[in-house]
């Protein structure tokens, strides 16, 4: 009877042990840019900060670095709520907005904040070879033109081949409509310069996932729009792009957007082990 007790309490201080959950850590307001650009401008120093949320006491975990949507002109750094418990860090990234500064400046803010997480998760734990990078509408755009016109990562001694993929939610694909406003272009005219994502369309880019709203429901051409970057990445080599309409819903897609996000990022993980 003593042996199926003491048998019975290892049994139980086993079982705790597997079912004890991952805790996780949130820090904010993070600047990444450095301190003398910080000091050189009150803008970068107020907007250019970043929020992380890891998973503690854990090595090797992929992050997703979340851009926020909002047509470049507004919208606030942001942890998605189906994103979190998932075992990877999510980083939520403020950039400085039109019409306040040009927009280009959210591609290079957008290109500063992905390199700080490059130079920076591992130090929480992280694994450099596993940063995704994702964002809805505005954010989305922000991630496929760091992802794919190599120049803005360049800038902060990062190759954009080495993002383990690339997500977007409902992403502006030709040139972002406040970059054609700022050039005096109507907003329904379509165009392909070198600001759209559409322009720098490569066969050895990262893994691409492109997920919108339905085509009916959506803003403008959006569904078009990747469609044709679907259809023009396969055109020029590139073996991992897929789309994904999600019926039904409209530009505000991001909820059943999420577990889409989720599962790549998993598969993308799995694939990068070791073959046994």
């Amino acid at each position: 009877m003593k042996k199926i007790a003491l048998s019975f309490c290892f049994f139980i201080i086993i079982f705790s042990s597997f079912a004890q959950k991952t805790e996780y850590d949130t820090k904010t307001n993070i600047q990444y840019y450095n301190a003398a650009t910080n000091k050189s401008d009150n803008y970068i120093n107020e907007r250019c900060l970043l929020d992380i949320y890891y998973p503690k006491d854990t090595k090797n975990f992929a992050t997703i670095v979340w851009f926020h949507g909002g047509g470049l002109t507004g919208g606030s750094k942001e942890i998605p709520e189906a994103l979190k418990n998932k075992g990877f860090a999510i980083i939520g990234v403020n950039y400085r907005l039109s019409p306040k500064v040009k927009a280009v400046k959210c591609i290079e803010d957008a290109a500063a904040a992905i390199a700080w997480a490059f130079n920076n998760i591992a130090s929480y734990g992280g694994d450099t070879s596993q940063i995704f990078l994702s964002g809805h509408s505005a954010g989305a755009y922000l991630a496929l033109m760091n992802g794919l016109d190599k120049k803005w990562l360049q800038k902060e001694g990062i190759d954009a081949n080495k993002i383990a993929g690339l997500i977007p939610f409902s992403g502006q694909c030709i040139t972002h409509f406040e970059i054609r406003r700022e050039n005096g272009i109507p907003e329904k005219q379509p165009t392909i310069d070198a600001f759209a994502p559409l322009y720098h369309v490569r066969a050895d880019a990262p893994p691409l996932l492109l997920i919108t709203g339905d085509r009916e429901l959506e803003m403008l051409g959006r569904y078009e729009e990747n469609a044709y970057m679907e259809r023009m990445m396969k055109l020029v080599g590139h073996k991992e792009t897929k789309l994904f309409e999600l019926d039904g819903y409209g530009h505000g897609m991001t909820e059943p957007g999420f577990p889409l996000l989720v599962n790549e990022v998993n598969r993308i993980i799995k694939e990068k082990q070791p073959k046994k």
